[in-house]
């Protein structure tokens, strides 16, 4: 949803594994099983390094943590100016070949480039309009 304050970002999710994942916007909508290597790289479109905590970052699609409750159940609501669903703008999540949403199978220690030490990527969505 598009804020005064930037993008609020609200995720739900069900039969993850328990723990804190790594939750990362990736620069192509295209969710190919079952390793989820089509979504690309992070979405990245400044061309920073990764992680919210690196003085050199963060990639645009950078996102805090999910957390995973020992049912599998998780939630996140997050806002970031980084990223918008305004066409032809930088930052757009609708430009030439779309975006997905990812879900890691590690913590994201959000400093280490270009991942973060995340894992393996274990869900992934295309971020679509509504």
């Amino acid at each position: 949803t598009e804020e005064a304050d930037g993008l609020r970002i609200e995720v739900t999710a069900v039969g993850l594994p328990p723990g804190p994942k790594g939750i990362h916007i990736h620069a192509v909508g295209k969710c190919e099983p079952p390793d989820f290597a089509s979504v690309g790289a992070h979405f990245n479109p400044a061309g920073k390094k990764h992680g919210r905590l690196n003085p050199e970052g963060a990639h645009a699609g950078d996102l805090p943590n999910l957390g995973v409750t020992p049912l599998g159940a998780a939630g996140l609501d997050a806002t970031t100016r980084a990223v918008t669903l305004k066409a032809g703008v930088s930052g757009s999540l609708f430009g030439p070949g779309g975006t997905s949403l990812v879900i890691h199978a590690q913590p994201d220690d959000e400093k280490t480039d270009p991942t973060g030490n995340s894992g393996s990527r274990i869900a992934c969505g295309v971020i679509t309009r509504g």
